[in-house]
């Protein structure tokens, strides 16, 4: 396959229930568009069937690949995929598809023109929550509050599981994160803002799933102690421009 316009890139922990019915809809959705796409699944230590659904996939769709990372964290497993993949576009994309597949088309040209980075919101202007309890609404409202005020001022949903990177701003990036837990996106999006790339959020349609695998106090914890190293690493230079081949 030529190199292809767009790279779907899917983290995949403990995921055998949604996972088909995932693959399907965006196998369906990559199937109907006008331009290449790869779709990759990245196995992230499962201990269920995970691996061996997206493998039966893999066998009988030709642009479908399967890349295995033992160690824990979803940031691994994103920048894995990220960095494995070959689209002048890439998109992460969680694995119970809360937001509708059709809509990844909003996150490209010619829908989208001029941007680097294009993240998929549940706050911006026009987003719709569908299902969502008050108190999951109101507990991500707070955990965002602090990461505007903490690491990303302006910004009103950097943890949804939607984004879109332009090709070569994703191996720039994902070259430079440290994170391996879900605070990798708060890191690669504080990276962008020192690069000077445009960051874009997108309202979408989001569906509440109540298989989270997140725990609000424990993560919200981890998540101020991981912005406390993002600033260390950022004072250290970690995150300076330099020679990445």
């Amino acid at each position: 396959m030529a190199q292809p316009t767009l790279s779907i890139i899917i983290p995949a922990y403990n995921e055998e229930n949604r996972l088909p019915i995932t693959l399907k809809q965006v196998v369906q959705f990559a199937q109907e568009q006008p331009y290449s796409v790869e779709i990759f699944v990245v196995e992230n230590g499962s201990t269920d069937r995970t691996y061996e659904l997206a493998q039966d996939f893999a066998s009988v769709v030709p642009n479908l690949q399967v890349l295995r990372e033992s160690r824990a964290g979803k940031g691994l497993a994103v920048q894995k995929g990220m960095l494995a993949a070959q689209g002048d576009y890439r998109f992460m994309c969680d694995a119970d598809l809360s937001m509708p597949v059709a809509e990844i088309s909003k996150f490209l040209p010619p829908a989208l023109q001029v941007f680097d980075i294009a993240i998929g919101s549940r706050e911006a202007p026009g987003a719709i929550r569908y299902n969502e309890p008050g108190y999951r609404h109101w507990g991500g409202r707070g955990i965002n509050l602090l990461i505007r005020l903490l690491a990303l001022p302006g910004l009103r949903d950097t943890q949804c599981g939607f984004k879109m990177f332009r090709g070569t701003v994703a191996e720039d990036l994902f070259r430079c994160q440290t994170l391996a837990n879900w605070s990798f996106d708060i890191e690669v999006l504080f990276i962008a803002r020192l690069r000077g790339y445009r960051i874009m959020e997108l309202p979408i349609h989001w569906y509440f799933n109540p298989e989270t695998k997140l725990s609000p106090i424990r993560d919200a914890v981890r998540m101020v102690l991981d912005i406390v190293t993002i600033h260390r690493n950022a004072r250290r230079g970690a995150y300076d421009l330099r020679d990445q081949s």
